[in-house]
């Protein structure tokens, strides 16, 4: 029995000694293939230590139920390597109307600068566009309470380009701009492009009688054979009157002074009996001519009872001569004076208003000419604004549609020096706009412009223009001229900063004057190649913040060159003088030796 025990202890520690080697062989085997592996994988002990760093940095991925959710934030979602960012730049805004950017939605918001208007370009504040035009912000957004609008601006920054935009924008709008005295001339060539009229004053290029009061004559016939009488009766007082003060302007510019009021009763007299003449003409010849100052002075030679009344001459003849010899002198000087070319003779071309747009263009009368010039601005004004009168009588009535005028009053400066009277013509049209439906755009460099006149007076009257003006635009303008300004409109200091920038002239090597880009018409693309100031703008209205905005052109508009006002540059002199174009100096010694023998 013992020796059992004996054998079976044996056994069992024969067994468990073999199974404690077996444990041991296996944890030498694990040893020795953990040693294998991470020889295998790093040869040193620095590869191995860096692996073993690197195997601890790595995060252990959390369990879907305990990860957090990113945080989203203005700048981004918070959190390392989740795109944060430290700036974020304001984006581009666009514009377009419901059915344009209809798709943009829910990412349309409201915009602060106004869009009703004329499109004029991006704000230089926030990128969005600018409309601006002072018969929309009158009529429709009730911006404004004057359609008006006075731009200031040194020569050559985008003043004269800012009104012609607006030309075009209103004239696609159905109201017809109105350009009464072209100086430059600025707009013959867009009126031209919408297919307007264009009239041409001066002399040996048309003239205007004015004692035609065309358009009102016409306007009565038609309210006359309508059974209108009174409204016929109206107008035709109004085409009188119009007729004798214009008559009256002109004997002020041809004596240098003011007629007495015997004369101005003698020429009503017989300016009426001329007007009776043509109605009976009319009547038993079915066509009549309007009369000419030729036949004014014949009527005055001839002194019917009606005419000699106001002189009281009492059946003595000697007395009438004596009293109508100083007013028969100044009209026979406007018939053979300076004048007596463009104001003796018919009308060449009367004003339509049907048209799309009116442009007179007075460019061919010399700016030394002033009594000429300032005499056929007075006519176009006339004519212009009785043609107005006559549309809105017949509008009334019921006999025409009712139209919309854009008055365009460039280059004021000149208008206001052009002689005496002028500035209480341009007063008087600034305060009947809105009685008469008509948007007014002045244009000038600067204020000291509206300072030349000699008269205190009239240095008022001018100021006024600035201060009943709706809308203010400024371009870039020296702090001089800004502090006067700053009498009648608000600038705070940083607008000013920002005005005056724009007069700044560019760096000295930027670019080397006008080019030509690839696109036709497209005149100083040069980077660097036009003035820092050019076509930047600040509108202003009352005491509101300005609004700057950068003028944009559209590619039909620099292709058609309508706002080049730089063409007689547009020739390079040098290139022109190989081509035989242009005359070229003689600078070899041939011809020194011609040259000193001619003297």
């Amino acid at each position: 029995m013992s020796k059992k025990l004996t054998s079976l202890e044996e056994a069992g520690a024969v067994v468990s000694s073999r199974i404690s080697g077996a444990r041991r062989h296996r944890r030498a085997s694990r040893r020795d293939s953990t040693c294998i592996t991470a020889t295998a994988k790093a040869t040193s002990k620095r590869q191995l230590r860096n692996a073993t760093k690197q195997v601890n940095k790595t995060p252990k991925a959390a369990p879907a139920s305990l990860a957090k959710p990113a945080r989203l934030t203005a700048r981004g979602f918070a959190g390392r390597g989740l795109g944060r960012a430290s700036y974020v730049e304001a984006p581009p805004e666009w514009r377009g109307t419901t059915v344009q950017a209809c798709g943009l939605y829910p990412f349309v918001v409201g915009a602060s600068t106004p869009m009703v208007g004329v499109p004029i370009g991006p704000s230089l504040s926030t990128g969005a566009t600018v409309c601006c035009d002072p018969i929309n912000w009158f009529q429709r957004a009730k911006l404004i309470s004057n359609p008006s609008m006075f731009v200031l601006g040194l020569p050559g920054l985008g003043k004269s380009t800012l009104i012609r935009r607006q030309v075009l924008g209103l004239a696609a709008q159905g109201v017809t701009p109105l350009v009464l005295g072209d100086l430059k001339p600025d707009y013959a060539d867009l009126v031209r492009e919408l297919g307007g009229q264009v009239v041409r004053l001066g002399r040996g290029l048309g003239s205007l009688n004015v004692l035609d009061a065309g358009a009102l004559d016409e306007a009565a016939d038609l309210l006359q054979a309508a059974g209108m009488h009174r409204r016929a009766d109206r107008l035709r007082e109004e085409a009188h009157g119009r007729r004798l003060n214009m008559v009256d302007a002109l004997i002020l510019l041809a004596r240098q002074s003011s007629t007495t009021d015997t004369e101005r009763t003698v020429l009503s007299a017989a300016l009426r009996l001329l007007a009776e003449r043509r109605a009976d003409a009319a009547a038993y010849e079915g066509t009549s001519e309007a009369p000419l100052l030729s036949d004014l002075v014949a009527v005055l030679e001839e002194g019917p009872p009606v005419v000699r009344l106001p002189t009281l001459d009492r059946g003595d003849v000697e007395r009438y001569r004596v009293a109508v010899e100083p007013l028969q002198r100044s009209l026979l000087a406007l018939i053979e004076g300076p004048l007596g070319s463009v104001f003796a003779r018919p009308t060449t071309e009367r004003i339509r208003l049907d048209s799309t747009a009116v442009c007179v263009d007075v460019s061919g009368i010399s700016a030394n000419d002033t009594a000429l010039q300032a005499a056929v601005l007075l006519a176009c004004w006339n004519e212009g604004f009785g043609a107005v009168e006559a549309a809105n009588e017949l509008a009334d009535a019921g006999l025409a549609p009712q139209r919309r005028y854009f008055v365009v009053l460039d280059e004021l400066w000149r208008v206001l020096r052009s002689g005496a009277g002028m500035v209480d013509r341009v007063d008087s049209v600034s305060r009947l706009n809105r009685q008469e439906g008509v948007g007014q755009a002045y244009c000038s460099h600067s204020m000291a412009d509206l300072k030349s006149m000699q008269d205190p007076a009239d240095i008022a009257k001018a100021k006024g223009l600035v201060e009943r003006a709706g809308i203010v635009v400024v371009a870039g303008l020296p702090p001089a001229e800004l502090k006067e300004l700053a009498e009648v409109v608000g600038f705070t200091d940083a607008e000013v900063d920002t005005v005056t920038s724009w007069s700044t002239p560019r760096g000295w090597d930027e670019g080397e004057g006008p080019a030509q880009d690839a696109e036709e018409g497209d005149r100083d693309a040069r980077p660097g190649s036009e003035p820092p100031g050019r076509g930047k703008l600040l509108i202003k209205v009352g005491q509101r913040p300005g609004i700057p905005v950068q003028l944009q052109l559209t590619r039909a508009e620099r292709r058609s060159a309508v706002h080049n006002t730089n063409k007689r540059w547009v020739t390079d002199l040098t290139k022109a003088a190989g081509s035989g174009l242009a005359p070229t100096l003689d600078l070899t010694n041939a011809g020194a030796e011609r040259a000193g023998a001619v003297a």
